[in-house]
């Protein structure tokens, strides 16, 4: 049995986070896709910095080609629904994460892994809450464009899957490091993790980002959007 049998996170995603991803569903599609592609490198940068872990990279080698997959479903999408290619710069999110993680063997590589749980779970709650609001849509006054809900609903199972292999490698890597307890030690970093995840997901936010957390009061959908800069992509001939 799993260390984690449902969802590891430690709190759900505002509801103010979701009624402000369903007005600005542009900005979260162009985001989103950037998400993706981040996914795909995280995994590809673990497989150079273990190359000696042949299940590692065999794993993440499929996990990186779905991201990228992942990643033209939702640009197909964004150019089927007119939705400009968005430069922003980093979420706080991330960021977070990364200045938690230890440095030093066999930490590192234990942190990197349950980061990715982390990251995958809060990917895969947003998917399932975000698909369900055309259903629901009349409590924000608004909803989101069918194909977009559809495109999420789909991928929420993508995700749920991405995070259970991510802590899958986790309780290896503690077994075949030799740490005491390793599934113990496992369950125990994860908690402390996702305190500070939990954190970063749902404490007010400035910036709207796919993993931000509760938007700060004022902050229009006008305004937000002429803070970045705008670039369409350009189509194949």
């Amino acid at each position: 049995m799993s260390t984690v049998e449902t969802t590891p996170l430690q709190a759900p995603t505002p509801s103010a986070w979701v009624d402000e991803a369903v007005r600005r569903w542009p900005e979260l599609l162009s985001d989103h896709a950037n998400c993706e592609k981040k996914a795909a490198s995280t995994a590809l940068a673990m497989m150079f910095a273990y190359p000696e872990d042949r299940e590692l990279a065999s794993r993440l080698s499929r996990l990186a080609r779905e991201e990228l997959r992942h990643f033209e479903q939702v640009d197909r999408l964004m150019q089927a629904q007119g939705v400009p290619y968005l430069r922003v710069k980093p979420g706080r999110y991330a960021a977070r994460l990364r200045a938690a993680m230890r440095t030093h063997e066999p930490w590192r590589k234990l942190d990197l892994l349950l980061c990715g749980v982390l990251i995958e779970a809060r990917s895969c709650e947003r998917f399932r809450l975000l698909a369900a609001r055309p259903a629901d849509g009349a409590e924000g006054g608004t909803a989101l464009p069918a194909p977009v809900a559809e495109l999420y609903a789909a991928l929420e199972a993508s995700e749920a899957r991405h995070f259970q292999l991510y802590l899958k490698l986790a309780e290896r890597h503690a077994q075949t490091a030799g740490l005491d307890d390793p599934r113990g030690v496992v369950a125990q970093r994860l908690k402390e993790l996702a305190a500070v995840e939990a954190e970063a997901a749902t404490a007010p936010d400035e910036d709207f980002r796919f993993h931000s957390g509760a938007p700060t009061g004022g902050a229009s959908r006008e305004a937000a959007v002429s803070s970045v800069e705008r670039e369409r992509v350009p189509r194949e001939a």
